[in-house]
């Protein structure tokens, strides 16, 4: 591979950029609304809804990050239980 090709190919990673699950969704439902968007830049109409959204997102988040903490304090107090009560059967 010559250096040219190898520098090409750096400049493409280096330009790449994330392409978000709601950008597929927006692309899927609307291409053209996806288009003016994320490559024109034309601001959207509906910011009221989007900080819903993202508000509703967080939210949604935080429960889950909770539901996950007390599942490892669930099992946490199962094996302790199960320490206890092996500890009263070898006495």
């Amino acid at each position: 591979m010559d250096g040219s090709t190898h520098n090409s190919e750096l400049e493409i990673e280096n330009s790449a950029r994330v392409i978000r699950a709601s950008e597929i969704s927006q692309y899927a439902y609307c291409a053209r609304a996806w288009w003016l968007g994320c490559v024109v830049g034309v601001p959207a109409t509906n910011v009221n809804e989007l900080q819903r959204g993202a508000t509703m997102h967080r939210r949604h988040g935080q429960a889950v990050w909770l539901s996950r903490a007390l599942l490892v304090v669930a099992a946490a107090l199962v094996v302790l239980a199960f320490v206890i009560a092996l500890g009263s059967f070898v006495r």
